[in-house]
């Protein structure tokens, strides 16, 4: 069959099913994210049907899923907010580092993968997955919540704590000088200030350039502005993500909502590939080894999370459920660690036991991750003696 012809054929069939799948999790009230994921798990390398023919598209896609994500989690949130929640929650940010990259570096060294393999490790763990969450937080309708703004602040530290370690990370990997490991971490932090400063200054202009009262027009300017803000941020050894989340924050005012409004249903439909592309390249023959491992760390990462998300939430004065929303919210991870351990394993510098580890706790947690944060409160409730209240019905 031809290349094109069968591509537009399983194209097909995974939007259709992904349709299936977001009914599905609709009517059973919680987020499709964990549906897409094992959706891709089935149909992947080693799975039931290998929907090979998809690859190329299915990785650009999954790219620009990640970035419009974060592009619009930036609209909900002026620059000026931004930077008020570093100010307050940079305690939270370190209290994160520590509690959730020293599992990691526990269990590298415990199997011997050495220094180098114990700083991948910690990456894998400390990071949580920015894509996941915000879709998640989207989905379960938590964005104009008190604890929502405790809880970006905390993934915008450790994007920007990842835009640092990235760079320190490639030059171990590649056995570069400690000069050239300063040299692009120098770099990174200069890009990053200097477009929160043009954030924050000169916002108004960047809403300006991209407003347009045509339709059309606005929506080519605002794809093409958050695809070239990524692309050169992640030119110059920043996140990707990072750079799309910053863009959204310098839209502001009427142009931010209109952007959201607009925006949305591609979103939706990028951001559905990317979930499904995680599962796509996961071989299940890889998952029973390792699962042992996998579990033990995902349930102490998971409480390591849920402890940084309450005590930040509680430094805020929120109630209970909040904090326990926050932590639960934090929990998944994904797009950073499968990067780590992809990178970790291309160099040749730890062993691929370590991509099979990765793979099989990110699996675990982006997929636990939606369900804790869609279920945590009604169990809260339910702790304190309270009645949980009612779910409202799903919109079709």
């Amino acid at each position: 069959m031809n290349p094109t012809t069968l591509s537009l054929i399983q194209l097909g069939i995974v939007f259709f099913g992904l349709g299936f799948l977001g009914r599905l999790a609709g009517r059973i009230g919680m987020s499709p994210v964990p549906l897409y994921l094992l959706g891709g798990l089935a149909f992947g390398e080693g799975g039931l049907v290998n929907l090979g023919g998809i690859d190329g598209f299915a990785h650009i896609a999954s790219e620009i899923g990640v970035i419009l994500l974060l592009l619009m989690l930036g609209l909900e949130y002026t620059a000026k907010e931004l930077v008020t929640g570093l100010r307050q929650s940079w305690m939270a940010g370190l209290v994160d580092l520590v509690l959730n990259m020293l599992p990691g570096v526990a269990v590298a060294l415990i199997l011997g993968w050495g220094p180098v393999g114990a700083l991948v490790m910690a990456g894998i763990t400390y990071s949580s997955s920015s894509g996941i969450i915000a879709k998640v937080l989207g989905d379960l309708g938590r964005l104009g919540n008190r604890e929502t703004p405790v809880v970006l602040a905390i993934l915008v530290i450790e994007d920007l704590a990842m835009a640092a370690y990235l760079p320190i990370l490639t030059a171990v990997l590649a056995g570069v000088s400690f000069l050239g490991g300063l040299t692009a971490l120098g770099i990174s932090l200069a890009v990053i200030t200097i477009v929160l400063v043009g954030a924050l200054r000169y916002g108004h202009m960047v809403s300006n350039v991209l407003d347009s009262p045509d339709r059309e027009s606005f929506l080519l300017k605002l794809l093409g502005a958050a695809l070239l803000v990524a692309g050169l941020a992640s030119a110059l050894q920043v996140s990707a993500a990072v750079g799309a989340f910053l863009l959204g924050i310098a839209i502001s005012g009427g142009t931010a909502e209109n952007a959201t409004r607009v925006l949305e249903p591609l979103r939706d439909l990028f951001a559905a590939m990317f979930f499904v592309l995680f599962g796509l390249n996961t071989d299940p023959r890889t998952i029973p080894p390792v699962l042992g491992v996998a579990l033990l760390l995902a349930v102490v990462t998971a409480m390591t999370k849920i402890a940084t998300g309450w005590w930040a939430a509680q430094r805020q004065g929120i109630a209970v459920p909040g904090r326990a929303r926050a932590g639960a919210a934090l929990i998944a991870r994904g797009e950073f660690s499968i990067v780590i351990a992809g990178l970790a394993v291309a160099s040749g510098a730890v062993p691929n036991e370590l991509a099979a580890l990765a793979t099989t706790y990110v699996l675990i947690m982006a997929v636990s991750g939606p369900i804790a944060a869609r279920y945590v409160e009604p169990v809260v409730r339910l702790l304190q003696g309270k009645k949980p209240e009612p779910e409202p019905e799903p919109v079709f």
